[in-house]
This record gives C-alpha cells, sequence and structure tokens, in this order.
C-alpha cells in the first residue's frame, strides 16, 4: 500500500462504493501541509486544493493534467474526495466552478453543503 505519515489519509474505494467508468481503485491523499488532496495517476498529480474552517471545507481550486483527463476521471476524482469529507462529517463550500457545477449536477451531495449555501 505505501508508506503514508499518520496524518495522511487514505481511501481505496472499490467498484461497489463509488460507481467509476475509470477507475476501480483510487488513493486519495489528504496533504495537510500543502491544504490539497490529491491521487497519482500515470505519474500526473491530481489534486484539489482546499482550506477549512471550523467543521468546513473550502474546495477552492481543481488541478487535473490534461495527460488524464478522459474516461471521466474528474468526475470520480471529486466522488471519492466527497466521499472522504463525507465520512469526516464535514460540510462542503465549493468555491471553484468546476467543483460547484459538479454539485449542481449530481444533487446527491446537496446534504454535504452548510445552511445557507445554495449551488
Amino acid at each position: 500500500m505505501g508508506n503514508y505519515d499518520r496524518k495522511d489519509i487514505v481511501i481505496f474505494l472499490s467498484k461497489n462504493q463509488i460507481k467509476s467508468n475509470y477507475m476501480s481503485e483510487v488513493a486519495i491523499k489528504d496533504n495537510s501541509f500543502l491544504r490539497q488532496f490529491e491521487t497519482k495517476v500515470d505519474g500526473h498529480l491530481a489534486k484539489i486544493e482546499y482550506s477549512s474552517q471550523e467543521r468546513k471545507i473550502f474546495l477552492t481550486k481543481l488541478v487535473i493534467p490534461e495527460e488524464i483527463q478522459h474516461n471521466g476521471f474528474k468526475e470520480d476524482f471529486i466522488k471519492s474526495v466527497l466521499h472522504h469529507i463525507q465520512e469526516q462529517n464535514l460540510r462542503v463550500v465549493p468555491t471553484s466552478p468546476q467543483i460547484a457545477g459538479f454539485l449542481r449536477k449530481n444533487r446527491q451531495y446537496k446534504e454535504m453543503l452548510p445552511v445557507g449555501i445554495r449551488i
């Protein structure tokens, strides 16, 4: 599985947990020093930058290298990060337009938004 710090959170998701067109297993690392969720695919780093305040995580920027922008990877990556946040019982404030658009299309994540936040 690799060596990870205690602060790192690694999630391995199977096809049964999140329907995926691209990945059957994805490892999400919470790099709290750089304040980003990250994963490597074919040697390329995809990341979602965040800031946190109280019980909320502000998802500020989505960066996916051009080489791995295919077969629904972006959606799978966002779903995996949201699954991790949901397990931590945190609320999500999507300030990235791409992530806000994803939440608009996938209303099942609506309960993760803080009270008073609409997208």
